[in-house]
């Protein structure tokens, strides 16, 4: 049987109270949400902190709500609350299948928004056991000195796996972040890093507080689709984003599209607004950018699923993703 290792566990009632003992308890203490990741990578001796932060008792990071021209979304609300608030669903319907993928509904009660785009990454060598490790050696993101990904270099590739930062990255939402040194707040598109080992620019003395995404006009259309072994419960092995701002004759003004489950961050799809604007969403059209997508996309052996299987799946999902544009 996995035990968790020995911890202390603090449950603030403030954000200043969180930050605070962050800043009291450094390396030694981390933050907890939800827990559906890092409860069982505590158990598989991934993480084993000293000290937990308690996060969904305090109000400050609760509640969804229109202020500013944007929406604001608390980082404790849990997924399933998010996947059904009225608001998410009318302006924002990716987003509410997004977070209505995750796993299964024990885990979407139970985990938050925040925690899903702080989500560490994933990779077949990292999130096995201790035992499992230690018999094959441990790799360069957990006590090793060998990415036995790609068997040279001391770069990590493990791959992002979360489902909601690139909807979010198509939406153009913003991550509000309260530390010892105040408040700032970060573009999600600047959020994430190219690093296996730490992914985002979150510091570890920091709280993701809040998640800020401009309200759209009417003539917004987002789409989202999801590559997993099981229909259910598993983490994605890609996951495609697009949103579209089209005219009242249906032209495209304004495209995005945001693919993961292949590097350690997630990816922008690049060249698509030359294909796209002041075009109609036609077939011609969906399969130059689904040809373009998959020249951009190149993943590695860091998931289960064979690389090159998981890169023909890039164009394939790819469209699905820009069907649903049209509905």
């Amino acid at each position: 049987m996995l035990r968790l290792p020995p911890f202390r566990y603090h449950r603030p009632e403030t954000v200043a109270d969180a930050v605070s003992l962050l800043g009291s308890y450094g390396d030694a203490a981390m933050l907890v949400a939800g827990g559906t990741d890092l409860i069982p990578n505590m158990k598989h001796r991934l993480f084993t902190p000293e000290h937990l932060v308690a996060l969904k008792g305090i109000g400050e990071l609760r509640g969804i709500r229109e202020e500013g021209g944007d929406l604001v979304i608390g980082a404790a609300e849990s997924l399933t609350d998010i996947s059904l608030h009225p608001s998410v669903r009318l302006h924002f319907t990716a987003l509410a299948q997004a977070a209505g993928s995750v796993a299964g509904p024990q885990l979407r009660n139970s985990g938050t928004l925040g925690g899903n785009v702080c989500l560490d990454t994933r990779c077949t060598y990292y999130n096995q056991s201790h035992f499992w490790r230690q018999a094959l050696g441990f790799c360069l993101k957990k006590d090793g000195d060998v990415c036995h990904v790609t068997r040279v270099g001391k770069k990590c590739v493990a791959a992002h796996s979360a489902d909601t930062p690139p909807v979010l990255m198509t939406l153009g939402a913003r991550l509000e972040l309260v530390g010892p040194e105040g408040a700032r707040s970060v573009p999600i598109s600047d959020f994430f890093l190219a690093d296996g080992i730490w992914n985002t620019t979150r510091r570890p003395d920091e709280i993701l507080t809040s998640i800020r995404i401009p309200l759209p006009t009417p003539d917004l259309k987002t789409s989202y689709v999801k590559l997993r072994q099981r229909k259910a419960i598993d983490f994605p092995l890609l996951t495609v984003a697009v949103a579209a701002d089209v005219d009242p004759e249906n032209r495209i003004r304004r495209l995005r599209g945001v693919v993961t489950g292949l590097g350690a961050r997630p990816r922008e799809l690049t060249g698509w607004e030359e294909l796209a604007e002041g075009e109609i969403l036609t077939e011609e059209l969906m399969e130059g950018l689904c040809e373009r997508a998959h020249k951009q996309c190149h993943p590695l052996e860091n998931m289960i699923g064979d690389a090159e299987w998981r890169r023909a799946m890039v164009p394939v999902h790819v469209k699905r993703a820009l069907a649903g544009l049209r509905r």
